[in-house]
């Protein structure tokens, strides 16, 4: 790392520099250790936290899921012991399991502090280590969907079968097809339940302003890939537009992120949110029980992955229409005249993979999904969720 230019970490609105870090090889992810400079974060203005006055010194509060407990105690209790010798302060953490504060009590309140900013920066550093376990979504499983998306399915392998790659154990289960807007790791009860306080405030703040209390109707049209070469496909999404050609969901995504972001709870990963729906992917092919979500979040391990070869399900239509039926080059597809559309519409064979129709949803909720579970419809439980209506 440059000295000159040290790696820079945002928690709570304040910026904090990470000194180099005291690299120990452990076998386990739970005797991974910390250490910091005696002198980093000494001179922290208390304002950032909460130090209260005691009759014995000086203490300060801060509330951390217990499966991140393991990471201040440190193997055989090493990251603690240091912690506290080097600012000397005393370090109360909960019982394994036991959701509650970590309390920091010491005789000076710069002592007080950089142990809370240690915490935090060590905290927030492994923090994003852990899988993600929620994420926002619009649910596009409503029966018409499902019924055109098996039908997708089914004439992809049968015309696509001996693509390289391509097999039925890529699809997504229609059950769960869905819009991602973004991950979050949510710990504890707390977690969650600041979460769903955090949606309610959105539709408060924005959501009923930009939907106007009424659900937004959306075009499910079109498959797209994620990658640079259509032959060595990883991810194939059905595209997502409003179907009055407005922005509105993307404004929609964007600002509900944006807060998420702005709060802690969510990582920010992209400028704007994709709008997609994931249909294919390689991930789903070695792990059927994996969450079919994510595209965008680069949790997985990609090195293992097979991709497909996804050029035949992309490849625009290269036959002669017949009279009355021009076609015009647009781009990398076709613009098509109504009477093909039409053609396409009663299942032609002529029928574009890349111009697919889904159909068309009415989308009234953001829901607070929960990753590896379902409920009575197939989808995943919902946890909480932002209603338009």
């Amino acid at each position: 790392m440059d000295v000159l230019r040290p790696l820079l970490i945002r928690i709570g609105g304040r910026v904090y520099r990470k000194n180099l870090v005291q690299e120990q090889a452990f076998p386990r992810e739970e005797e991974e250790d910390f250490y910091a400079g005696p002198g980093d974060c000494a001179d922290e203005p208390c304002g950032a936290f909460v130090v209260e006055e005691t009759e014995r010194g000086f203490q300060c509060r801060v509330e951390v899921p217990s499966p991140l407990y393991k990471y201040i105690i440190g193997k055989k209790g090493e990251t603690k012991k240091r912690l506290e010798a080097e600012t000397r302060t005393s370090i109360s953490i909960p019982k394994p399991g036991v959701e509650g504060e970590i309390v920091i009590t010491g005789q000076h309140r710069s002592g007080v502090t950089s142990a809370r900013t240690r915490i935090d920066v060590l905290l927030d550093s492994f923090r994003k280590k852990q899988p993600f376990t929620h994420f926002l979504s619009f649910a596009l499983n409503q029966p018409a969907i499902q019924q055109r998306f098996l039908q997708f399915k089914e004439e992809v392998l049968e015309k696509c079968s001996k693509d390289h790659g391509v097999s039925s154990s890529l699809f997504q289960n229609p059950a769960k097809l869905h819009l991602t807007l973004g991950t979050l790791v949510l710990l504890n009860e707390q977690e969650i339940q600041k979460a769903c306080d955090l949606l309610q405030r959105c539709k408060e703040d924005f959501v009923d302003q930009i939907a106007g209390g009424q659900p937004l109707t959306v075009e499910v049209a079109g498959v797209e890939y994620m990658n640079d070469d259509p032959a060595m496909t990883d991810v194939l999404y059905a595209k997502v537009r409003m179907k009055d050609g407005s922005d509105r969901l993307q404004m929609v995504a964007d600002q509900l992120v944006e807060r998420f972001v702005a709060s802690g709870l969510m990582l920010k990963e992209w400028d704007r949110v994709k709008l997609h729906a994931t249909v294919m992917n390689t991930l789903f092919r070695k792990d059927p029980t994996e969450e079919r979500n994510s595209t965008m979040t680069g949790k997985s391990s990609f090195k293992e992955r097979e991709s497909f070869n996804g050029q035949n399900i992309l490849k625009p239509f290269q036959g002669k229409l017949g009279p009355g039926q021009p076609q015009e080059r647009t781009g990398r597809g076709v613009s098509h005249s109504s009477s093909y559309q039409q053609l396409l519409l009663k299942g032609n064979n002529l029928e574009l993979f890349e111009n697919f129709h889904f159909g068309e949803v009415q989308l009234d909720s953001v829901r607070l999904s929960q990753r590896f579970s379902s409920d009575a419809s197939g989808y995943y439980a919902t946890s909480g969720q932002l209603c338009f209506s």
